[in-house]
C-alpha cells in the first residue's frame, strides 16, 4: 500500500510541475556522464572533479525548476 501511495504522489507532483522529472533525468545524465569521464580526467584531483560534477548537476536541477 505504501508503494502505491509513493508512486501516486510522484505522478501527482510530476503533473503539477513537469520540469521536476526533467531535472531529475538531467541530474542522473550529468552524474553518469561525469562518472564515465572520470577515467580520463588526467591530473585533475578527484575532489575537484567531484565538485564540478556536483555543481553541474545541481545547476541543471535548479535551472529546470526555475523555468
Amino acid at each position: 500500500m505504501a508503494d502505491y501511495d509513493n508512486q501516486s504522489k510522484l505522478m501527482r507532483k510530476a503533473k503539477e510541475n513537469p520540469f521536476v522529472p526533467v531535472g531529475l533525468a538531467g541530474f542522473f545524465a550529468i552524474v553518469a556522464h561525469r562518472l564515465y569521464k572520470m577515467k580520463t580526467r588526467g591530473d585533475t584531483k578527484m575532489s575537484v572533479h567531484l565538485i564540478h560534477m556536483r555543481v553541474a548537476a545541481q545547476g541543471f536541477v535548479v535551472g529546470s525548476m526555475t523555468l
